[in-house]
């Protein structure tokens, strides 16, 4: 014998409601990713500025022992090198007696980052960042 109940209602999700909630996630998740690879690039930043920094106190010592920046210093990488997360290559250039310039350019997943293209330190601890269009940056420098 069949028995039919009056008011029968099926359970689970119809069609509309599954393609609602895709809708919501997916705008979600278009507001969330980009956020999301802004942040770890800005996080990888320090990278380029432990790079910087550890070899420029290299440097400082060499000139305290030597009074030159150009002597042969003991434990100065040769030029270019990676810094130490390996996001960026870091390249030593204008060396002689009284000066240095440090660059530090992104690599890899890091060379997506178009606001901090090059990051610079100089022996009086000047400290520049250029964008991908050569215009200069003042956040670079604050992970």
């Amino acid at each position: 014998m069949l028995v039919i109940k009056k008011g029968f209602r099926s359970t689970g999700f119809t069609l509309i409601e599954i393609m609602i909630v895709v809708a919501i996630v997916g705008i979600l998740a278009a507001i969330a990713v980009p956020s999301y690879v802004r942040y770890v690039q800005k996080s990888r930043r320090a990278d380029a500025i432990a790079g910087l920094s550890q070899t420029q106190t290299i440097l400082e010592r060499c000139y305290a022992q030597n009074f030159s920046y150009s002597a042969a210093c003991t434990g100065l990488p040769t030029s270019p090198f990676n810094s130490p997360g390996q996001f960026y290559t870091l390249t030593l250039s204008n060396m002689s007696a009284t000066t240095f310039t440090l660059t530090a350019a992104p690599v890899g997943a890091q060379a997506a980052d178009k606001t901090c293209a090059s990051m610079t330190l100089d022996q009086a601890g000047q400290k520049t960042a250029l964008d991908t269009g050569g215009a200069a940056q003042s956040e670079c420098w604050n992970p």
